[in-house]
């Protein structure tokens, strides 16, 4: 079995959106640190309710914001 490592995207949906963090942010209701590691992928999760809000705002769908990559080792 090969390890897989998920990618965010966000940073990449929302320049396409032409919309800043700090307006993403106050949409769906989390900080803007909170956002910031969430598109550093420095957290460990992610509620599937958070990710629903910000696919609504962003008018995209889960996989545009997520990728699994396999992991060299």
């Amino acid at each position: 079995m090969k390890d897989m490592q998920i990618i965010v995207r966000l940073d990449v949906m929302l320049a396409l959106r032409k919309m800043k963090s700090r307006d993403l942010a106050q949409a769906i209701g989390i900080t803007e640190q909170n956002l910031s590691l969430l598109k550093s992928g420095k957290v460990k999760g992610i509620r599937f309710e958070t990710l629903a809000k910000i696919c609504a705002v962003l008018e995209c769908q889960p996989g545009d914001l997520l990728e699994a990559e396999q992991q060299t080792t």
